[in-house]
């Protein structure tokens, strides 16, 4: 069994804490109070008493990893909305020149549907209705199915324009969602959108840290908000 560490057991203390988070992240912050704060749930972790300089030291250490977006990237997030869809289904299937030419008809034939696609070297992965699942999983009988999944929601963040080319906004919108140990199922990416997957289960969570994310963007950028 691997000892725990000071430095391991802080930075899962602080990762499961969201208002410490944010006050390393924003910079408003004690670290002495906050050593204090998380010293009872450090010293259950690695089962002895810790001293409060290496508490506070460890503190330091980990505060980078809660950085705020730069101001670039703020800008970008104070401008961009949201939207959810639920009940999505994910199919995979493997990359072949046969499965290829069933997803061309397939957009082609469903022009009004609520379809992405993303492909790999091995794979094409369609982000669908789940009330699509049987149309499009029909066409694909006899190749071979990499992956199917139901009961998802889409989260679709459009954005600014100037989100093609300020590098680190893509990096914001799943950090947030990460930080709330909401698992990121699958994401896309095209123009100014960007949709991120997650399960029916989590879309509350994801959907409010993302809410957080752009609301704290838009008290230093208000007049980059997008016209509802």
């Amino acid at each position: 069994m691997v000892k725990q560490t000071i430095s391991r057991a802080v930075k899962e203390v602080v990762d499961g804490d969201l208002s410490i988070q944010d006050s390393l992240q924003y910079r408003y912050g004690n670290i002495s109070a906050i050593a204090r704060l998380i010293a009872p749930k450090v010293e259950v972790s690695i089962n002895h008493k810790v001293n409060m300089e290496s508490l506070i030291t460890s503190i330091k250490r980990i505060r980078c990893d809660y950085k705020a977006p730069p101001v670039e990237v703020s800008r970008v997030i104070s401008g961009s909305m949201i939207n959810v869809r639920t009940d999505i289904a994910k199919i995979s299937v493997e990359n072949t020149k046969r499965s290829l030419e069933t997803v061309r008809k397939m957009l082609a034939e469903n022009q009004d549907e609520f379809i992405q696609v993303s492909e790999s070297i091995s794979a094409i992965t369609l982000i669908i209705d789940q009330r699509m699942l049987e149309n499009v999983t029909t066409p694909f009988k006899g190749q071979i199915i990499l992956e199917k999944e139901i009961n998802l929601a889409a989260i679709i963040i459009n954005s600014p324009e100037m989100i093609i080319t300020t590098a680190g906004c893509l990096t914001a919108f799943y950090n947030q969602v990460s930080r709330r140990h909401v698992n990121i199922e699958d994401t896309v990416s095209c123009f100014t959108d960007t949709i991120i997957v997650v399960k029916m289960k989590d879309v509350g969570q994801a959907f409010a840290a993302l809410t957080d994310l752009i609301s704290n963007a838009r008290k230093k950028f208000p007049e980059s908000r997008s016209p509802a």
